[in-house]
């Protein structure tokens, strides 16, 4: 993964239902461009059934927020264009990448999964935090 920094990316995971969704995000600096207004990052997601019995993941929904509050919602089929069966045991991995017009915000969501006898629920996608190294730190 390209990371500019020296040290490994926060890890953030949550678990819904044996569900454990796992996401790291990195800053791209060779595709940003701070004087435009342009911070790019990927995030690398980790989906695990830890369940017993197979799941699919059918839709996605993000929310992202910039640093001035500013919140975009992303709904769609799948992720990457799949729409993975985990069973037991087994995981999903994609890396995909959202662009901001701030230097730092964050993202969380859902992932609305379907088991074998058809009942849906929602797995969380834990918030996780968007910084770049142009982002000044303040202190809440």
């Amino acid at each position: 993964m390209p990371d500019q920094s020296n040290q490994e990316p926060a890890l953030y995971s949550e678990t819904t239902r044996a569900i454990t969704v796992q996401v790291q995000a990195y800053f791209l600096d060779d595709q940003s461009s701070p004087m435009d207004d342009l911070y790019v990052w990927a995030y690398h997601v980790r989906i695990e059934n830890n369940g017993n019995q197979p799941v699919q993941l059918m839709n996605r929904f993000w929310s992202i927020t910039d640093e001035a509050g500013n919140v975009q919602e992303v709904r769609g089929e799948g992720v990457v264009g799949e729409q993975p069966v985990l069973k037991p045991g087994e995981s999903f991995e994609y890396t995909s990448g959202t662009p901001l017009p701030t230097p730092s915000g964050f993202m969380l969501g859902t992932y609305q999964m379907v088991t074998e006898d058809g009942e849906e629920f929602d797995a969380a996608v834990p918030a996780f935090s968007l910084d770049s190294p142009h982002h000044k730190r303040r202190l809440h």
